[in-house]
């Protein structure tokens, strides 16, 4: 490790990064990012830091981790980041650095080609429909040209195209090292290089589901490593809650149906028992569905598990699995595949026991979808397991993102970790928003709750809208919101509408950018991750405080725990939440140095309710308005200023 003053000249002015990129600014608050991450590394310490939007976090530990002579992990929030910082960040920083280290890209299984399952496909010919069948032949040309088998480098097929399911394996269907394209299987080559590599990217997906299978003593997936980095790290707790869980749905059970007719047909075809109890197994969970009435649910279990149509037909589901699970222990010796689908079975047996039995301290809740359902057994807690597996894991631990903080504290996401003595550090942005934008309350609206709020919010809109020329996004906190704005903007605006749902996001996203003077309406997936830089987003409007619908069982669960414990649920929890998401809402606005913009919140109660000042405390120091005008002014400002440039 070089000394500390060397490492932090390293983003000084004259340092190598200064002489690599052009414009490159040394920022102090990237430096001192720099110098906590390093001293986490001597000192196999915790470090939680919250880094506001272009402090350049990733220079800040890429370079540290770099250095270090150690074994890094580095997770990211998405597999979107994690290509970005994989093929972007890191080798600018390797060229800074002259790092020799090597470095390997590790996604989950799902995003590699599996040339046995691919190969089954082709020969058993049955797909749905003819969109599926062009999908599968250009899967077979790529796969004739691919070096490394991720799926991201076929932008041909749609990522979300049901085909990618019968082209790539699950943990669950993989036949591992008796299958007979083990030696050249992509999911294979990509570990063995993450396993001789100094440092490994991955995304928290991967990360966490490590995590679990170790917590279930199934092995690792990732190298052992002495640094950990969890960039994006406000997305943890929930990332992890989803890994720690426990889930049986239909959609895991057709998988398995699927793969297990196509293993049938292969070495079974004398079993005709077999197909009839796989026939049966499927109807067992059509029927199961269908007595969970209506689509698009998601409540506590409770509400359905003691009905007796319920208990019917999980009785007829498991016996199908008893039936199917005699049958396949005698066929399962007739091939590899065979064999895997009578593990898997036994599997989701167990998961069906486990939902009967769920352990303490969790909450069990379903969800409908039109053709299928999830029923999900959850722990209350994160923390404990989370860090149990930090405590199995003896390195140095570095969690960072632009929101973790609410106010001056760390405490809400520190509780909701298990991070009893981690090192915290707050750094601002360096961007100067007291200089280059506004906050607008506009006066005179209706609480949110009242039946014309949306309506009103976009006639406090428009004028905002028009004054700035569209170039905003307008952010809501539900789809129901959405839509009804949309409908009340179709007529009302010249600008063009983008409307999330009506293409995908990357797409919109890129269209916003070329018209340079559009209006996108975005829920929570716009509110994180979203870079618009320049111009082209001058304003965000966001439509109330986002505070997370209280009927969703787990948080229900959640807000009833503290509640018996003695707490206050809206104080400990709802609060505190809100807070971090509406930070990652208000840093899609000021995106670099040059950026200019208003922010438009439309919920009075920032000004009506005591908690306000916890949010507005929690936002970064700008100058606010309640006055139409100045935001005029504001806009004309900055038009007169683009026009004499």
């Amino acid at each position: 490790m070089q000394p500390e003053l060397e490492m932090v000249d390293l983003l000084g002015e004259a340092g190598p990064f200064a002489r690599l990129i052009d414009g490159f600014q040394a920022r102090p608050q990237q430096q001192s990012m720099l110098t906590a991450v390093q001293a986490t590394l001597q000192t196999q310490g915790t470090a939680v830091i919250e880094a506001g939007t272009g402090v350049g976090k990733t220079f800040a530990y890429l370079a540290p981790a770099l250095l270090c002579d150690e074994r890094v992990i580095i997770s990211t929030g998405s597999k979107t980041l994690q290509d970005q910082l994989y093929h972007k960040d890191l080798p600018l920083v390797r060229k800074a650095l002259k790092s020799a280290s090597k470095t390997a890209l590790l996604k989950g299984r799902a995003n590699y080609l599996c040339i046995h399952r691919l190969n089954t496909t082709l020969a058993e010919g049955r797909l749905p429909d003819r969109k599926s069948v062009t999908w599968l032949k250009r899967i077979r040309d790529w796969s004739e040209l691919t070096s490394k088998g991720d799926i991201a480098e076929l932008s041909a097929v749609p990522h979300d195209a049901e085909i990618w399911a019968r082209v790539t394996s699950t943990t669950e269907n993989c036949l591992g090292a008796e299958c007979g394209d083990y030696q050249d299987c992509y999911v294979v080559k990509a570990r063995r290089a993450a396993q001789e590599a100094d440092l490994v990217v991955v995304n928290h997906h991967l990360f966490f589901a490590d995590m679990a299978l170790k917590e279930e003593g199934f092995g690792e997936l990732l190298p052992l490593a002495n640094v950990v980095v969890l960039d994006e790290a406000h997305q943890l707790p929930e990332i992890a809650s989803s890994f720690f869980s426990d889930t049986l749905s239909s959609r895991q059970l057709h998988d398995w149906k699927r793969d297990t007719l196509v293993e049938v047909l292969e070495s079974a075809s004398d079993m005709p028992q077999l197909r009839e109890f796989l026939d049966k197994l499927e109807k067992s969970v059509l029927d199961l569905r269908l007595a969970m009435d209506i689509p698009g649910q998601r409540a506590p279990w409770i509400r359905l598990r003691n009905k007796p149509a319920i208990i019917e037909h999980l009785q007829t589901l498991q016996d199908s699995m008893e039936e199917l699970a005699a049958l396949l222990a005698h066929a399962a010796e007739r091939s590899k595949g065979l064999q895997s689908c009578y593990e898997r079975l036994q599997e989701q047996q167990a998961r069906l026991q486990r939902l009967h039995n769920p352990p303490p301290d969790t909450v069990q809740w379903f969800e409908t979808f039109t053709r299928g359902f999830a029923i999900t057994t959850t722990p209350l807690d994160v923390a404990v397991p989370f860090k149990k597996c930090m405590d199995e894991l003896p390195c140095s631990w570095v969690m960072t993102s632009a929101t973790l903080a609410v106010g001056q504290s760390f405490e809400h996401f520190s509780q909701r970790m298990g991070l009893d003595q981690a090192t915290t550090l707050q750094l601002d942005s360096p961007f100067d928003y007291w200089r280059n934008s506004l906050l607008y309350l506009p006066a005179g609206l209706p609480e949110p709750q009242d039946g014309g709020f949306v309506a009103a919010l976009v006639e406090a809109a428009i004028p905002v809208i028009n004054a700035c020329g569209g170039r905003t996004f307008m952010l809501f906190t539900s789809y129901r919101a959405l839509n009804e704005a949309a409908e009340l903007l179709q007529e009302r605006i010249e600008y063009p509408l983008l409307i999330q749902g009506e293409s995908p996001q990357r797409d919109m996203i890129e269209r916003f950018r070329d018209l340079g003077n559009a209006v996108l309406l975005g829920t929570a997936s716009f509110w994180e991750g979203v870079d618009v830089r320049g111009e082209a987003l001058s304003c965000v409007i966001i439509d109330k405080l986002p505070f997370a619908a209280p009927n969703d069982p787990v948080m229900e669960a959640r807000l009833d725990a503290i509640r018996q414990r003695g707490g206050n649920p809206f104080a400990e929890y709802q609060i505190p939440q809100a807070v971090i998401t509406l930070k990652q809402g208000v840093g899609r606005l000021i995106r670099d140095q040059s950026d200019r913009g208003v922010l438009m919140i439309c919920d009075v109660r920032l000004r009506t309710r005591s908690y306000g000042k916890i949010f507005l405390d929690s936002l970064p120091r700008m100058p606010r308005t309640q006055k139409l005008e100045i935001v005029e002014r504001f806009f004309a400002g900055t038009l007169n200023e683009t026009a004499s440039a």
